[in-house]
């Protein structure tokens, strides 16, 4: 059985992260260009996404590529460790959240990004 989340519309996702990082005086801006940078899509395709509610999974298997500095995301998230995680498709969802985290706690994007 998949897990629910790969079924969830994307843009419920973004919002949540949005309201996540907006608390914390980030920005929408910032999401995107963690997204753009993780997914490589081009801003107006995320944005194509988001209206045409894309689950998470199509999301994900639609991106152009995942960036290869993925490797260098390491730590938890939800109480297990990103760079173990084996599938997949829940490793990339939980490589967002981690970078989103980051986001939230107030790490410059040079380091979110792995620059």
């Amino acid at each position: 059985m998949e897990h629910k989340i790969f079924a969830m519309p994307f843009s419920k996702i973004y919002k949540l992260y949005i309201q996540k990082v907006e608390k914390k005086d980030r920005t929408k801006d910032e999401v995107d260009e963690i997204i753009i940078w993780l997914t490589s899509y081009e801003k107006e395709n995320l944005e194509s996404i988001i209206k045409n509610n894309l689950t998470v999974k199509e999301f994900f298997e639609n991106a152009p590529s995942i960036n290869e500095k993925t490797s260098l995301i390491k730590g938890v998230i939800c109480g297990v460790r990103v760079e173990e995680i084996e599938d997949k498709l829940m490793r990339n969802i939980r490589y967002m959240d981690k970078l989103i985290d980051e986001l939230a706690k107030g790490r410059s994007m040079v380091k979110i990004l792995r620059k």
